[in-house]
């Protein structure tokens, strides 16, 4: 599996989630742009997993959110913290929808390519 997630982006729609389970992992929102605003993480605490945090960020988008794209992944927090150190590495800085994140409690990830 590649560091960086490289799906397909989908619109952030109510529509878009009729193929959406219930399961847990991460996600990621982008803008118009493509541009990541957001990364986020369905866990055991979720109600409805990645669908139900995707229906939450349809009711109130981080940043101007209008896409998504998600992995179904039991490894969820590890995957998480793995995708904003990524996009740390690659901006200097954590997506401006983090604002729930401290990125001094983040590691470095040095990912290649």
């Amino acid at each position: 599996m590649p560091v960086r997630m490289d799906k397909p982006w989908a619109p952030l729609t109510e529509d878009s989630l009729k193929t959406v389970a219930a399961h847990l992992g991460v996600y990621q929102l982008a803008d118009d742009a493509d541009e990541i605003v957001y990364i986020g993480v369905a866990d055991a605490r979720t109600l409805f997993g990645i669908k139900g945090e995707l229906r939450k960020a349809i009711a109130d988008p981080p940043a101007g959110a209008c896409k998504f794209r998600y992995e179904v992944n039991m490894a969820y927090r590890t995957r998480h913290a793995e995708l904003l150190q990524a996009y740390q590495h690659d901006h200097g800085a954590l997506p401006v929808g983090n604002t729930d994140i401290d990125p001094r409690m983040l590691g470095r990830l040095r990912p290649g390519g």
